[in-house]
């Protein structure tokens, strides 16, 4: 129950302001180190979004190049989301566009979660001694690009470990969950919820509780694709991971490969 409820916190974070500078690398002794790498072979401007208010991490995006990697830390207690956005132009005056997907309001600087269907990796730091890190990959909100979080430390090994989603969704999605680009190129999958509306594939109304919401057909398409990753909002038994606070820092990876994810 207490990761549902996690997941439900992290899952609302898009009414948080989230402002700062992500470009600053990681300072020694300064919290947990985040390192962003993009391993598509296209841009991606990643989108980062705080859910502790005055807590400031960054200017909530940034343009990240192929083979680029960024790294910033996040204090003890942080939490917060990082999704990528994709095929994005703005204008160099003043920093207004928009994105193809995980568009966050048609600015440069996110202040307001990325418009489904987008891929999240999802965090909660812990703070004080004997306190654990929590994080997850989620496709509750559809998917646009592959996510793998992958911990570094001594301590990696147990829960402490991969979360992510390797494969191609989108070359998986069904018709029916599709958004196509001009081109008729599937740039994002819908989640089922996001498609239909339906409470059974959102897990509200007669089926808001785990025992009355579960796996549906669309969500098992996820789970098959990606095993370590969130297919629905209850799905927390193989989705949700830990770390002893302080014990590892995170490299979080967009179209993360399959050695991303034997790696640690």
């Amino acid at each position: 129950m207490a990761a549902f409820l996690l997941k439900l916190f992290l899952l609302g974070l898009g009414t948080f302001l989230f402002s700062g500078a992500l470009r600053a690398p990681a300072a020694a002794g300064a919290g947990t180190a985040f390192i962003l790498k993009n391993n598509c072979p296209y841009t991606v401007w990643p989108g980062a979004l705080s859910g502790n208010g005055a807590v400031l991490l960054g200017n909530g995006s940034f343009e990240l190049p192929p083979n680029a990697t960024s790294s910033f830390s996040g204090p003890p207690g942080w939490s917060g989301r990082f999704w990528a956005r994709t095929s994005c132009l703005f204008n160099s005056s003043s920093a207004n566009g928009s994105c193809a997907t995980g568009d966050c309001g048609g600015i440069l600087r996110c202040s307001i979660g990325g418009a489904p269907p987008v891929s999240l990796a999802e965090f909660t730091l812990g703070s004080g001694d004997g306190a654990k890190d929590f994080y997850d990959v989620s496709l509750v909100d559809g998917y646009n690009v592959g996510i793998g979080v992958r911990p570094s430390g001594a301590a990696v090994g147990g829960s402490c470990r991969y979360a992510g989603c390797v494969a191609d969704v989108n070359a998986r999605c069904p018709v029916e969950l599709r958004v196509a680009s001009e081109s008729g190129e599937t740039m994002a999958c819908r989640s089922a919820c996001e498609a239909f509306g339906s409470p059974e594939y959102c897990c509200t109304g007669a089926h808001g509780s785990p025992t009355t919401c579960g796996p549906t057909r669309y969500s098992q398409l996820f789970k098959a694709a990606c095993p370590a990753a969130y297919s629905y909002a209850y799905d927390d038994a193989t989705s949700t991971f830990t770390c002893a606070t302080g014990a590892a820092d995170y490299i979080i990876t967009f179209c993360p490969s399959a050695a991303d994810a034997s790696t640690n």
